[in-house]
């Protein structure tokens, strides 16, 4: 048997000298306890205990020390060196190999630990992301299925929400839409439910999205609570303006009487103290109603229940308010004719004292029916003209101011008279003069004088006296009679002073010409040329004088009725007619009509007649020009005006053409074809023009 000391000998000199790769896990261990424990493990297998799985592998580990022989040549050469003796080349090679063999093997061991222990961590990554999918799943089910749940809840909550917000919208009388607004509406319903008083600002939401009825049956739950505390009612749960308490409280705070069902009701609800305080309240009421009933000498009226319609208007009567005329007619039907004595002399009295206040008589003490002041202050409220015994004696009393008012009561009155187109009477006017209104006398021409300016578009000319000539020329047009050459001078010398749309025989003006206008322009100048063109056809008529005709025809087209020109000359014989300057006439101004409805083809047919009739009167030449520009010929046009230029006319009746073609083109390309050409040809005349330009820009922006 080998000495078991030489098996831990043997084992230590490897591990010193690193001759095996077997202790790998020796780590400082004593070997003596290794060897030790070694042994009693083989020998409890010997016996056949059944070792643990840790004592397995133990000697796994460590049984080649038991195997370990002393013959072996390696235990020789490592006491050799050990002890310090030299080796031979030979034991020296052999440790050396023995040595290297083992780091080799040791070397591989450490490779494969790594690989395994590589392994192990790839495994173990594999496992750890597996868990960690297998948790991510988990909780990803577990988070849909609490979203699930969360969502039935919420839809559950959300149904539950709506069922009760349309339990509130019932029962405080919703009646608006309110889907867009639930969450709001439905917060504020709460509060109302619970009894809490709305803020201003929650008020305000409610009425701005016209839900009335909540913010009402609130305040009278308010109220309700408020009358509970009043009237010790408060064990009651009714909170509802609906309810049977509110009611009945509400006939208690008003002095109110309660029926025998409301009183049978109070028991019931064994209200008690309310009811006491009632029954107190009742019999002082019981009380004042007989007092009422001596005071207003009402008596004999033995009906003394507190439903009786009599309480109701004493205690109006007490309270100094007016009757109406039910509570009159009640009276009346029962006979009780001293109450209404009473009544009538009281509203009398409310009367006197009112008039006093209205027309400034405080001062007079005497509040006296009898007094003539009330029939004089009567008088004045009716707007009645009052005498001159009234006059004196307001003057002795010295209410001058209530004659003042009484004088312009009146005068406003008469006024009022003349506008709704009555004339004043000689008393009128003697009443007038009397009191020194001559304003009344003179109202009835400035009446007059302001609806002819208003009627005419000049109403915001400074003079309103009638003694204007202008009211004396609105006058004359307003009755078809014909102004004379002053009254048409004096218009085209005055001018407003305000902005006003203007007409002329060019068409409406697109523009409002402002401060500067002249008089002589928009209805008056329509007025005038239509009265003219009425004259020039009744001359017509009654001489038969045919140039009348083209002056009617002229003024036709400048008051704005060319349709009318042109019927005066259809269907005419021109060969009747042995005046070619006559005949050159009458078709130079009905192309002109033509012009201005445009039929230029028609236009241009009279105009070139005209000129073959009196081809050396300009007109004809001016109206040529004036179609070709306006049919966009412009050099041809440019021809013809010289040509009415070479025959007598002023280029002033040229430029006013072009700018009637201006401003009437339809066309706004041609416009500005028209522009461009007259401010190329000459930019310092034609300057007026740069303004249509600037209008066409504006209307682009």
């Amino acid at each position: 048997m080998k000495d078991e000391s030489f098996f831990e000998e043997f084992a230590f000199l490897l591990v010193k000298y690193q001759a095996t790769n077997k202790a790998n896990k020796y780590r400082g261990v004593p070997l003596s306890s290794i060897c030790w424990t070694l042994r009693g493990l083989l020998n409890m297998r010997t016996e056949g205990v059944n070792l643990t799985s840790d004592e397995l592998l133990f000697l796994k580990e460590w049984e080649w020390i038991m195997e370990l022989s002393p013959s072996n040549p390696l235990y020789k050469i490592l006491k050799k060196v050990d002890s310090g003796q030299k080796l031979s080349k030979q034991e020296r090679m052999a440790l050396e190999l023995e040595q290297q063999e083992v780091k080799l093997i040791w070397k591989k061991e450490q490779q494969r630990e790594q690989q395994q222990q590589r392994e192990r961590e790839q495994q173990e990554k594999k496992l750890a992301l597996a868990r960690e999918q297998q948790e991510k799943k988990l909780a990803l089910a577990r988070e849909q299925q609490e979203k699930k749940l969360a969502l039935a809840r919420e839809q559950q909550e959300k149904i539950n929400k709506e069922r009760h917000l349309a339990e509130l919208a019932t029962k405080y009388r919703v009646s608006s839409s309110y889907s867009s607004i639930s969450n709001r509406l439905y917060d504020l319903l709460c509060q109302i439910d619970r009894g809490k008083q709305l803020s201003d600002s929650e008020v305000i939401w409610m009425k701005l999205n016209r839900f009335y009825e909540p913010i009402e049956i609130s305040r009278k739950m308010q109220h309700l609570a408020g009358l509970k505390f009043m009237y010790k009612a408060t064990k009651n749960q009714d909170s509802l303006p609906s309810s049977n308490l509110y009611k009945i409280l509400k006939r208690i705070d008003e002095n109110q009487p309660l029926s025998t069902k409301d009183i049978q009701w109070l028991k019931q609800e064994n209200l008690s103290e309310t009811l006491a305080i009632f029954e107190e309240r009742e019999a002082l009421q019981q009380t004042v109603f007989s007092h009422l009933k001596t005071k207003y000498q009402a008596t004999k009226h033995l009906d003394s229940s507190l439903f009786s319609p009599l309480y109701q208007i004493l205690k109006k009567l007490d309270a100094d308010k007016q009757l109406s005329l039910l509570d009159i007619n009640w009276l009346e039907e029962h006979q009780l004719s001293e109450t209404l004595g009473i009544v009538v002399e009281i509203e009398n009295n409310r009367h006197f004292a009112e008039l006093k206040i209205k027309y400034k008589a405080t001062q007079y003490e005497d509040s006296s029916l009898s007094s003539h002041l009330y029939k004089v202050l009567k008088k004045i409220d009716s707007a009645s003209q009052l005498g001159e015994p009234d006059i004196n004696f307001l003057k002795k009393r010295k209410l001058t101011e209530t004659i003042a008012i009484a004088l312009d009561k009146c005068a406003a009155s008469l006024k009022s008279k003349i506008k709704s187109g009555e004339q004043l009477s000689e008393a009128d006017i003697d009443w007038a003069k009397q009191n020194g209104r001559e304003d009344v006398i003179t109202f009835p021409q400035e009446w007059e004088f302001s609806a002819l300016k208003s009627k005419y578009d000049v109403s915001n000319y400074k003079d309103k006296s009638p003694s204007s000539p202008l009211y004396a020329i609105l006058q004359k047009l307003d009755k078809g009679e014909r102004l004379e050459e002053i009254d048409v001078a004096w218009l085209e010398e005055n001018k407003l002073e305000a902005p006003q749309p203007s007409y002329s025989y060019y068409g409406w003006q697109e523009e409002r010409r402002y401060q500067g206008q002249k008089l002589f322009s928009g209805k008056i100048w329509t007025a005038y040329h239509k009265n003219e063109a009425t004259f020039y056809e009744q001359e017509y008529q009654r001489t038969g004088n045919k140039w009348n005709l083209p002056n009617a025809s002229s003024h036709w087209r400048k008051a704005d009725k060319p349709r009318r020109a042109l019927k005066l000359t259809e269907n005419f014989d021109f060969n009747q007619i042995k005046e070619n300057k006559l005949k050159s006439a009458l078709l130079t101004t009905r192309g002109g009509a033509f012009r201005d409805i445009d039929k230029l083809d028609d236009a241009h047919k009279c105009a070139l007649k005209a000129i073959e009739y009196q081809p050396q009167s300009h007109h004809p030449y001016t109206l040529m020009g004036a179609i070709c520009f306006e049919r966009g010929e412009l050099l041809e046009g440019d021809r013809w005006f010289n040509e009415a230029i070479k025959r007598g006319a002023s280029p002033k009746d040229q430029d006013a053409e072009m700018k009637r073609v201006v401003k009437n083109a339809k066309d706004e390309n041609k416009r500005r074809e028209v522009i461009n050409y007259l401010l190329k040809k000459d930019s310092r005349r034609y300057a007026w023009a740069k303004s249509y330009l600037k209008q066409q820009k504006d209307k682009g922006k």
